[in-house]
């Protein structure tokens, strides 16, 4: 058994190197090996198309597909084939995250911003999107009701969903059930080639969304670095990470049950308690090491472990701001009144309040979206959200007369600029009008 002690810091003893370091993620080595396999699979499948896609699916996937496409009839059929309490488990969810997501579609906007002047936004859905769903030993079907949700109440008319073959019964129920028509058998790095190139078969999409594995991710990076084609990304995934914020009243057997859970997810996953009881971190190791022995995953979770850290400090709002430093996806606040301590909170993926609001929760069904930002990224990205998956147009328009009024500015900054036919412009239109005004007085 892991020593999990050693893994316990006191926050206040330490320097501010010792510090940084103690928040430091995982090291993900992407190396020029990796980088180079997957782009020479994004070229042969750019160059061969389909053929490339077959050969691909044979080596990595060990198949042989007729089709790319999962027939119709499969899909239909996969309702039979899928449990009572899984069908109704999946329809809470569903139900949950549309409730939630479908608020999150904001009207268009429209502002006078000086007499004469509007401007307006006005939005579109991305014409087409591809949502890639990744798999390991077990289906990853949150992660389908996840993307799908909100890209079909953001109005994309053309939503493909991608996942490695065979592709499960329980991912096809939910993509019916989701209303997404069209399921390609494909995996990988080649996978996200075929979304972003388009193949013979299949039909190149504008923005790619979905988590995966190291290939799936670098895939995506260099696919969103190209010119041509043009296609987006929605995040780029890293490990899993968890901060627990507790005090002396905090249950350690939930803690421990919540860091747990988010360490069986992989190898690199990390998780940190962050907390002002020295008492409180040594029963949660008590309780981890009580735990671990019935997990099914718990060899990667020892080795996940290795990443993660228990930080002791003095006062609650240093809690928060460790956990803003750490800006971690998944923040819990194991605390009373946690509702009060909203304001503390600078950089967090998704906030799980109270004791009663596992982590487990916000992954499958409370219905706020688990596709979050990590690495640190939540200081800067959001969860993601209907509005990933429209585009925003501005409208503007001007009257004669305020363009009449608004012209010299426009002329002054246009020249600080050196932008001499952006003046030009402005005051060929002026011109034009003096000219008009000259012309009716002398009649």
């Amino acid at each position: 058994m892991l020593n999990i002690s050693k893994n316990i810091f006191y926050w206040d003893n330490l320097s501010e190197k010792e510090k940084s370091s103690l928040l430091l993620r995982p090291k993900l080595q992407v190396n020029n090996s990796l980088k180079s396999s997957v782009s020479e699979i994004l070229e042969n499948v750019k160059k061969n198309g389909d053929t490339a896609l077959h050969t691909y699916n044979l080596q990595f996937d060990k198949i042989k597909l007729d089709f790319f496409y999962v027939k119709k009839k499969q899909i239909n059929t996969a309702s039979s084939l899928v449990s009572k309490s899984f069908k109704e488990a999946v329809l809470i969810a569903e139900k949950n995250i549309r409730k939630f997501h479908s608020k999150q579609i904001f009207a268009d906007l429209d502002v006078c911003t000086y007499p004469g002047v509007r401007c307006q936004h006005i939005s579109r859905p991305i014409n087409s999107v591809g949502l890639y769903v990744p798999k390991g030993l077990y289906p990853l079907v949150s992660t389908v009701l996840m993307l799908s949700i909100p890209a079909k109440l953001a109005g994309c008319p053309n939503i493909v969903l991608c996942s490695p073959p065979p592709v499960s019964n329980e991912i096809l129920y939910i993509a019916k059930i989701c209303g997404i028509k069209r399921v390609i058998q494909l995996g990988g790095a080649h996978a996200i080639a075929a979304l972003a190139f388009g193949t013979k078969s299949i039909q190149k999409v504008d923005k790619i969304f979905g988590p995966g594995n190291i290939f799936v991710t670098e895939a995506k990076l260099q696919v969103s670095q190209l010119i041509d084609p043009c296609v987006s990304i929605d995040m780029l995934a890293g490990p899993s990470e968890m901060l627990i914020i507790a005090d002396k009243y905090s249950n350690p057997e939930f803690i421990a049950s919540d860091l747990l859970a988010q360490l069986e997810h992989d190898n690199n996953s990390q998780v940190m308690l962050v907390s002002t009881s020295e008492n409180l971190a040594n029963h949660v190791v008590s309780e981890i090491k009580k735990q671990i022995p019935f997990l099914i995953k718990k060899n990667i979770i020892l080795h996940s472990w290795k990443n993660s850290k228990i930080i002791v400090t003095t006062s609650i709002l240093k809690c928060f701001e460790i956990s803003n430093l750490y800006s971690p996806e998944h923040l819990i606040l194991h605390i009373k009144n946690s509702r009060n301590f909203l304001s503390h909170i600078k950089n967090a993926g998704s906030v799980f309040l109270g004791s009663w609001t596992p982590g487990a929760a916000g992954d499958y069904i409370t219905g706020a979206n688990h596709v979050l930002p990590t690495y640190g990224c939540s200081n800067t990205y959001s969860s993601l959200c209907v509005s990933d998956f429209k585009k925003i147009i501005t409208i503007q328009s001007m009257t004669r007369k305020s363009l009449q009024q608004l012209s010299e500015s426009i002329m002054v900054l246009s020249e600080t600029e050196g932008m001499d036919a952006h003046g030009k412009s402005v005051s060929a239109r002026i011109n034009y009008l003096d000219t008009i005004i000259t012309k009716n007085e002398s009649i």
